[in-house]
């Protein structure tokens, strides 16, 4: 999944309004975000196989440190720990470790069985990117809504908080599009620097975020 990872941290910031947007969307890509770094250092693995379907064109070979349950509920744990040193704002510690292991059980919703339950461990997943069009739709419904929940929970201060949220969910959507375009990357090495770029989304909503404000005083 990917849009549908961002729809759960623009779903936070509705339900833990005191915390930055910025630290949810970390939470949600967390993973993904360590993943590139972990194929670029040969910790993990992946192939590229070209596939007519868009979401099979990667063979996820070897991701246990950043993609099994076990360790993204220690990654969601570590970040959590953190957040509530740096905040104490106990219910965005609650979101930000749920948002991070939401990444594992969304991915489970659509992997195919490669999803480790633990490192070494049996892999599961149901596979519904079998399916594109269900994919598509699910996962575009799924950040519409969020987006809608984003939107109406906040109010632009000034001209950043309205033309940046707006250019962060364009640029969300044209990279997803993208994604499924079933064109395959060159190599692993390609692939997994052009991931790295996932780290300027956390940054870029913490961003706008900031120049945005609560419709209702923040609890």
């Amino acid at each position: 999944m990917f849009i549908g990872h961002n729809a759960i941290g623009f779903a936070a910031k509705r339900f833990a309004p005191r915390g930055s947007l910025g630290v949810y969307m970390a939470a949600v890509m967390l993973p993904d975000l360590i993943w590139p770094i972990f194929l670029l250092l040969g910790i993990e693995q992946v192939r590229i196989h070209p596939n007519r379907n868009p979401f099979l064109i990667l063979e996820f070979v070897h991701y246990p440190w950043t993609h099994s349950l076990l360790m993204t509920a220690a990654w969601g744990a570590a970040f959590a720990a953190i957040y509530w040193t740096i905040s104490g704002y106990g219910r965005g510690v609650a979101w930000v470790f749920s948002g991070v292991v939401s990444h594992w059980i969304l991915d489970y919703f659509t992997h195919r069985a490669d999803l480790p339950l633990y490192p070494n461990g049996p892999r599961v997943g149901l596979g519904l990117w079998n399916s594109p069009p269900a994919t598509i739709a699910i996962e575009s419904a799924m950040f519409a809504v969020a987006v809608l929940m984003y939107r109406n929970a906040t109010q632009p201060r000034d001209r950043i908080g309205s033309v940046g949220m707006w250019a962060f969910i364009i640029t969300l959507a044209v990279f997803y599009i993208f994604n499924v375009s079933g064109t395959p990357p060159p190599s692993v090495r390609f692939l997994a620097i052009g991931a790295l770029t996932g780290w300027i989304f956390p940054f870029w909503a913490g961003w706008f975020d900031r120049h945005r404000e609560t419709r209702e005083p923040a609890e």
